[in-house]
């Protein structure tokens, strides 16, 4: 039997973690919020607001694909778009009231999956497995 390909596995470990994520905001009374709104909510610069090709590079999607996603948000209260003081053709994404408390909620629920999957793993584990995603990373940069 043939291993699986890395690629197939750290997909999989992902799409798991998110689902997770998204179990954790629902018992924490957020439901129908997908993890990649959960990502945008987490990616958003608190104070300043972030513009959009900027948060779809941090997410690693289109600038499309990321469009939509703060137009899910925008229209549930969660963000607004407002004129970025450096270039006015621009917008800057900012969280509301609303998405302030909801990135709270976010950066909770994401330690508390990571806590688990320490658990899971162990201390020693999961550190070597984020050393090692953290080179992997750092080797792509390199090469890009």
């Amino acid at each position: 039997m043939t291993e699986p390909q890395l690629g197939r596995q750290l997909l999989a470990a992902h799409r798991t973690l998110a689902a997770e994520l998204v179990v954790e905001l629902e018992e924490r009374g957020w439901p129908e919020l997908r993890a990649s709104q959960a990502s945008l909510v987490l990616n958003v610069d608190r104070r300043s607001g972030t513009r959009l090709t900027e948060l779809a590079r941090r997410a690693g999607v289109t600038k499309q694909a990321m469009m939509v996603v703060v137009d899910e948000l925008e229209v549930r209260g969660f963000v607004r778009r407002t004129p970025d003081p450096d270039d006015g053709r621009a917008k800057v994404v900012r969280l509301t009231a609303r998405g302030r408390t909801l990135g709270a909620e976010c950066r909770r629920a994401v330690a508390a999956v990571e806590a688990r999957t320490r658990r899971t793993l162990g201390g020693r584990r999961y550190e070597g497995l984020r050393e090692a995603l953290d080179l992997l990373l750092e080797t792509e940069e390199e090469t890009a």
